[in-house]
């Protein structure tokens, strides 16, 4: 049985409810120029905004959450 990617509502369910400092920083870290900008506008969002952002660029965010995972287990020494 192999793995099906998390859909679209799973993922915006996943970012909603992590925390947007890893996302953030690696967009601002690893991401160009736009995306470093919208990793600041991300680190700086109210919840509300949070997930207007999330919505606009699903996958890029999807993307960014997924490597802020890394970053964060490197941080942690994991």
């Amino acid at each position: 049985m192999t793995d099906l990617p998390p859909s679209p509502e799973d993922k915006l369910a996943a970012l909603l409810t992590a925390a947007p400092y890893w996302i953030a920083h690696a967009m601002q870290e690893q991401g160009s120029r736009f995306y470093q900008h919208l990793g600041a506008a991300l680190f700086a969002a109210d919840a509300d905004n949070r997930r207007r952002i999330y919505q606009t660029w699903p996958e890029a965010c999807w993307e960014f959450y997924q490597r802020g995972l890394v970053l964060q287990r490197e941080a942690e020494g994991s």
